[in-house]
Parts: structure tokens; C-alpha cells; sequence
């Protein structure tokens, strides 16, 4: 049976929305079931890739932080924050997936209350925010990701650095491929983030004779995956994260001009790591430059793949060891009660031997002959002792040839035991014992020799299959 995966974005963003869209693609193409979840700036992006989502409550710290104020924060983001938690713990309990893959920190938070196991893909280390506040928020989720994850996927290009996050697995840029085709493109692509705008440069370009293509431009139409038009340009210009990947993915040469302070870090990390397909320019004319003599190609494969890889392949063995366990249970339970009508019958005739052999004892006026005939009062095995004891045996070993149990393989050896042990209540036996006499002798007698009768009737019923017997409840024999 396919496992089925929920994949939940961060609603700031498209790029959020193409990156976790990569990895339900991804996933799908390995068999899984996708089920999405983000809503937000990435809403329309999750929708043109095929794909109906959940829309909990929308949270934009962009909005009331960096546009607004700390107020704003406390005000507006903190209640939509626990409204978007409570939403997605209402979804995940409704769908109950086998795993939540998501770079959304209040899915992940969601995902730890609703015991759903979880996986995490985020490239926004805290290192590389340069605001005390914003890297303090990006301490705290990162850390609780990484303590509540099974798996803390960091995508990355450049080399490992100070700035990866401790204890995360990386894994190539993860990018939205499409078809894996290329497309007509233009010559360059403008590629500009929700807080830069590079009309100077198209301009620039354009003057150079460059067909342009800027993807802010009112003209253009908002396409499932921007990569077949990246793939097919000479050169992309961006400022942002997820083109980055993206332009590693495709294999174009990039130029970053960063906008933010985080966008900044990138921009730094790349530099100083020289990452090979990129180049980093702060002026318009830098860009110019940058496009005319464009870095060598990158190469990267798409760390969607590994993603999905990864997370499918540790479904699989937690499902291999749940199987296990329930195996071992299964027999364990096998051995121990049995069949159930067979076990049933053999409970119910300990409790029949029971009685007759107590009214028989009764009846005879036997029960100090055959306390006398013990080996634990007489000190030896005397004859009587030896006929009862294979008596007991025989019946157990019955008991386990007809596949009862071990337990209701003993408690009907048991059954004479006990049967003959309650005399002393109702005679004129002295001295009286212990109003647990009778479980005592039973855990001596019949426990000791009704799992010696147990053994020999396992063996017995190994030995015999095809009688009728040991044959299942379909009449096949037993293998």
C-alpha cells in the first residue's frame, strides 16, 4: 500500500510553494499519495501544478515586521500563528498521513501535537539574517525543528560553512523542474524577489541588445515552473534564494543581486565559498559585466529527488520494523493462547476436570492418599504419583497438538490438580491450608508438567501435519 504524505508550505512567498510542490512531485513519481496544504502567495503556484490544497489561517511576519512593526506582530502575526497551528492539527488528525514533509514551522509544530512523523526541508539558517530579532525567531524554530524531525533536510550549494545548521542532512538545491525540458527563452531572465526590483537592469540589458524576459512585468502570465525558461536562457539574474536553486538545478549561469540583509548573506556565502555557476554583482553595471562574461555553468542534481528518496525510504523500514513487531506478536500470541475455539474448549474442559476430579475425590474420601503419594510430602515418586503425572502430561500434550496454547495447554492440566487440591475446604482434612493451596499445587503440578506435556505436544504436531486434527479451520494441513 502506498504511503501516504502530507506536504505543507510556508505561506510567505511563492517560493516556498514551488520548493515543497517539487518535493510532492517527487514523491508522487515514487508512489506515494501527495496530500498538499500551505495556502498564502503560494496558493496560485500549488494550484497551476495540478494540485487542491488545505488553507489554514495565513500568517505574514513579512507584512507586520518588516513592513510594519513589533506591535503589529503581537497584534496580528502571533494570534494567526496559533490559529494557523490549530488548523493544521484539525487537517493532520482528519487525514492522518504517514509523514508531514514541510519547511513551514507551524505545520511542523502541528505535526509534534498530532504525533505525525515528521520531516523538515529549510535553507533559511539563522546565520543568514542579519536583524537580531529575525535571527533570534530563526534560532528558535530551527532549533525545535531539528530536536522534533526525523529528518532535517538542508539545501544547499555552496560548501559547508559556520552558517549550516548543526546536525542537518544536506542535500542538493531543491527545485520545481517541470518537464525537465527546456523552453524558447529569452537570452536573459530577471528573476527579482518580493522586496527588489531590477527594471535599471532590464533596461540596461535590453539597450545592450539582450532579449529580456523579467517575470514581474504586468505582461507576464504566471507559468507552474519558472525552471524550463531558466534552462533555456544563457543567463538568469535574481536576488533571492529559490532562483538560485533553481538556476543551479537548470544548469545556467546566475548573477545575484541581493536586496535584504538575508538575501545579502546568500550573496556572501556564494562569494566567499566561489560557487562555482554564480556570481555576485551590487550595481546595475555589475550585472552587465556579469552577464557578458557569465561564470561557467553549475551542475547540481535536484535535491527533490533525494528528499523524497530519503523520506519514502524510512517509511519503508519503519513500516518493515513495524511489521516485525507485529509479527513477533502475533506469534507470540500464537504460542501462548492458540487457536481461539480450540483454546476455548480446552479452558473449558480444565475447569469440567476440575470438577469431577474434586467430587470424585471427595466422593472416595482420596485426598490424603493422594497428598501421601507427592513427591514434595513423600519424598520420592511413588506409582500413583507416576500415573497421575502421565496423565497430566498426556492431556497437555493433547492440548498443544491441537494447537490451544500454551496456557490453555497448562490450565487443563492443571484442571485435576485443582480439582483434588480444594477437597480440604469442604472435608474434615487437617490441617487446613492456605486459601491459595489449591494455585500453589497448580503452579507446581499442573504448570511443571502440563509445559513438559506442552513441549512433547508441539513436537507431536510438527511431526503429524496432515491429520485431521492439526488440520487449519479451511482443512488444509498445517505447514
Amino acid at each position: 500500500m502506498p504511503s501516504t504524505v502530507a506536504v505543507a508550505h510556508y505561506p510567505e512567498g511563492a517560493g516556498h510553494a514551488t520548493r515543497m510542490v517539487a518535493i510532492a512531485n517527487a514523491l508522487e513519481a515514487s508512489g506515494a499519495e501527495v496530500l498538499m496544504a500551505g495556502g498564502g502567495a503560494g496558493t496560485e503556484f500549488v494550484a497551476l501544478n495540478g494540485y487542491d490544497e488545505f488553507e489554514p489561517a495565513v500568517v505574514d511576519y513579512v507584512d507586520t515586521y518588516q513592513e510594519g512593526s513589533l506591535g503589529r506582530v503581537v497584534s496580528e502575526s502571533v494570534p494567526a500563528s496559533a490559529d494557523r497551528v490549530t488548523d493544521y492539527v484539525g487537517w493532520l488528525r482528519e487525514t492522518d498521513p504517514d509523514a508531514l514533509v514541510t519547511d513551514d514551522m507551524f505545520a511542523a509544530m502541528a505535526a509534534q501535537r498530532t504525533g505525525t512523523p515528521l520531516y523538515v526541508v529549510k535553507h533559511d539558517a539563522p546565520g543568514l539574517y542579519r536583524d537580531r530579532l529575525e535571527r533570534t525567531g530563526a534560532a528558535f524554530h530551527t532549533k525545535f525543528q531539528l530536536a522534533t524531525a526525523r529528518e532535517f533536510f538542508y539545501p544547499a550549494v555552496w560548501s559547508p560553512s559556520a552558517v549550516d545548521p548543526a546536525n542537518a542532512t544536506r542535500v542538493p538545491p531543491v527545485a520545481l523542474d517541470g518537464d525537465g525540458k527546456a523552453v524558447d527563452a529569452p537570452d536573459v531572465v530577471l528573476v527579482p524577489s518580493y522586496f527588489s526590483e531590477l527594471d535599471r537592469v532590464a533596461d540596461l540589458l535590453e539597450r545592450r541588445g539582450y532579449d529580456v524576459l523579467d517575470v514581474s512585468d504586468d505582461d507576464w502570465e504566471p507559468v507552474p515552473s519558472l525552471l524550463p525558461y531558466i534552462r533555456g536562457a544563457d543567463a538568469v539574474v535574481c536576488s533571492g534564494y529559490s532562483t538560485v536553486m533553481d538556476a543551479a538545478v537548470a544548469g545556467t549561469p546566475c548573477v545575484v543581486v541581493p536586496a535584504t540583509g538575508e538575501q545579502e548573506a546568500v550573496a556572501e556565502m556564494l562569494d566567499r565559498s566561489d560557487t562555482a555557476g554564480f556570481a555576485v554583482a551590487d550595481e546595475p553595471l555589475d550585472v552587465l559585466d556579469a552577464v557578458s562574461s557569465p561564470p561557467d555553468a553549475p551542475a547540481y542534481e535536484n535535491g527533490a529527488d533525494v528528499v523524497a528518496e530519503q523520506v519514502l525510504d524510512d517509511l519503508r523500514e519503519a513500516e518493515d520494523d513495524a511489521s516485525s513487531l507485529r509479527g513477533v506478536a502475533s506469534a507470540a500470541r500464537s504460542n501462548l493462547v492458540g487457536r481461539g475455539e480450540r483454546a476455548a474448549g480446552a479452558s473449558v474442559a480444565a475447569v469440567g476436570l476440575a470438577g469431577v476430579v474434586a467430587q470424585q475425590v471427595a466422593a472416595r474420601n482420596s485426598y490424603l492418599r493422594i497428598e501421601r503419594s507427592l513427591p514434595t510430602y513423600a519424598g520420592g515418586v511413588s506409582e500413583l504419583f507416576l500415573v497421575a503425572a502421565v496423565a497430566i502430561v498426556a492431556m497437555a500434550a493433547l492440548g498443544a497438538a491441537v494447537d490451544a496454547g500454551l496456557v490453555p495447554s497448562i490450565l487443563l492440566a492443571s484442571g485435576p490438580v485443582v480439582g483434588w487440591a480444594t477437597n480440604h475446604w469442604a472435608s474434615a482434612v487437617a490441617p487446613h491450608y492456605a486459601v491459595t493451596f489449591p494455585l500453589e499445587m497448580a503452579l507446581l503440578y499442573g504448570g511443571v508438567l502440563g509445559t513438559v506435556g506442552y513441549v512433547l505436544g508441539t513436537g507431536l504436531r510438527e511431526l503429524t501435519p496432515s491429520v485431521p486434527w492439526a488440520s487449519d479451520r479451511f482443512g488444509r494441513p498445517r505447514t
